[in-house]
Parts: structure tokens; C-alpha cells; sequence
């Protein structure tokens, strides 16, 4: 069972690194920036620093779960497990957060939300057993 759940963390911590690469790297591209709702290439330019500090929040997420998965299949069990399940719930959390933002579909939510619920239930499920 935990190994199922890593899998499901660990495609959790690669959708993450691939929103902050959008959101620092990418973001003045027009395919990107209108993916996020915004209208021009000037109002891209006005968010760029909003867009990059969000980004980055993506990336810390996406290392906390992958350092979460390193201790927990290596020395450190419990804190690997613990930091796994801090660093998912917030996942999902934001991805609640974002079903509340108007004009966006819930699909990117579910992108983002899914797999690290998935991964959580089924750690806390194997802890359990």
C-alpha cells in the first residue's frame, strides 16, 4: 500500500514542479499566461512577480513530499511520513482553495489535488495496518 501511495505522491511532486515551471520559467509565454485566465501580454507582465512567487511555493511543495519519501523508505520513517502527510495535505488544501477562484475550471483543482489525496489516504491507510 505505501508503495502505491508513493507512486501517487511522487506524481503529486511532479505536478508540482511542472506549475512552478510554468509560473517562473514559462510565464511571458502567451499559451501560458492565458492558461491562467490572464487576458494580454501586459497584464502577464504585471503578475510575472506574483506568478513566479507562487511558483516557487509549487517547488517547496514538490520537495517536501519528494525529501518525505526519502526518509520515510530510508532512516526516518515516522518524520519521512509526517513530512509526506504535512506536505500533501497542503496540496490539497490549495487545491480547494483554487476551486473557490471564479473563471477557472476544475480541472487544473483536480490536477493538483487528486493525486496527493490519493497518496494521503493511502499512507495514512498503511500506517494504520
Amino acid at each position: 500500500m505505501a508503495i502505491v501511495a508513493s507512486v501517487f505522491v511522487s506524481l503529486a511532486a511532479i505536478v508540482h514542479l511542472a506549475v512552478f515551471a510554468s509560473q517562473t520559467i514559462a510565464w511571458s509565454t502567451p499559451a501560458v499566461w492565458r492558461r491562467y485566465g490572464v487576458a494580454s501580454q501586459r497584464d502577464a507582465d504585471v503578475t510575472r512577480p506574483l506568478a513566479y512567487t507562487q511558483g516557487f511555493h509549487n517547488l517547496f511543495l514538490a520537495a517536501g513530499a519528494v525529501v518525505g519519501l526519502v526518509l520515510y523508505w530510508t532512516t526516518l520513517h515516522h518524520v519521512g511520513f509526517g513530512l509526506v502527510f504535512f506536505t500533501c495535505t497542503c496540496m490539497v488544501l490549495a487545491a480547494v482553495v483554487q476551486l473557490t477562484v471564479g473563471g477557472r475550471t476544475p480541472s487544473a483543482a483536480l490536477v493538483q489535488g487528486l493525486p496527493p489525496l490519493i497518496g494521503l489516504v493511502l499512507f495514512v491507510v498503511a500506517q494504520a495496518g
